[in-house]
């Protein structure tokens, strides 16, 4: 038995060598870290400004997921650059899409869109009560049915909608976790390798950090169970441009409250 006894403990080794530092000696175990970035060997706060800077820098992100605020969850999938941004927003069973070319700013939805916003819906600036739509209400919908309405910059929706479409904004209040950062798990974000780096045990949110490559953040927990969202397509350029003339609506500086 004396014989075999380092024969046995030298397959025990090689068996747990994948989940243990070794046995002794040095462990001969594979770098976590061979062919990254490097910035798994630094410290979690280090981590958060690297991908916080990479995302500053990038010249474009797609950002798609769940936001939840007071109690409502909107899913959104917008591609984002610094003179603006396009993409879709959900919430309650009302979807449209919104465009944002330099300082003008659209959104276009369906005539079931428009008629519940007059029937006192989400966003509606009638203070109508619900009681029903009237027979001009939905001629009035119909007529806006797939048209880009214009939203004038004094209009009260337009800085919230706005700030769907400001790359800056919308990461600058995404990516900050809340509490002590510390390090997490290494995993894959649609197949790219990553280090987790949370906030306040992860009771502060969740980031997931790209170890290949530039330090792109590439999934984000929020707070709270306040939503998960997905960053994509760093610094892939997309086509900006705004509507043609035929097919927007313009109500010049204020949309009617009936709209």
């Amino acid at each position: 038995m004396r014989t075999r006894n380092p024969a046995v403990m030298a397959a025990m080794c090689a068996g747990l060598a994948a989940a243990l530092a070794g046995c002794g000696g040095d462990g001969g175990g594979e770098d976590p870290d061979a062919g990254t970035n490097g910035v798994g060997k630094l410290p979690a706060a280090k981590i958060e400004a690297r991908a916080q800077k990479a995302a500053g820098d990038a010249e474009a992100v797609r950002l798609s997921g769940e936001l939840v605020t007071k109690g409502r969850t909107y899913k959104v999938d917008m591609r984002l650059k610094a003179d603006g941004g396009t993409g879709q927003v959900s919430a309650e069973g009302s979807t449209f899409q919104l465009l944002r070319v330099g300082k003008d700013l659209y959104l276009k939805a369906d005539a079931g869109f428009w008629a519940h916003k007059n029937e006192g819906g989400e966003g509606s600036g009638s203070g109508q009560s619900g009681g029903g739509q009237s027979a001009g209400d939905a001629a009035a919908a119909k007529k806006l049915d797939d048209k880009y309405v214009k939203i004038p910059a004094g209009d009260p929706s337009y800085k919230q909608l706005s700030g769907l479409t400001d790359k800056t904004l919308l990461l600058d209040g995404l990516l900050g976790l809340h509490g002590k950062i510390s390090t997490g798990d290494r995993g894959k974000v649609d197949g790219v390798r990553t280090i987790r780096i949370r906030g306040g045990e992860g009771s502060g949110g969740a980031l997931d950090v790209s170890l290949e490559g530039t330090p792109y953040p590439l999934r984000l927990e929020r707070a709270g169970r306040a939503g998960v969202i997905r960053l994509a397509d760093w610094d892939k350029d997309f086509t900006l441009a705004a509507p043609d003339k035929g097919d927007v609506v313009d109500y010049g500086q204020q949309i009617p409250s009936g709209t």
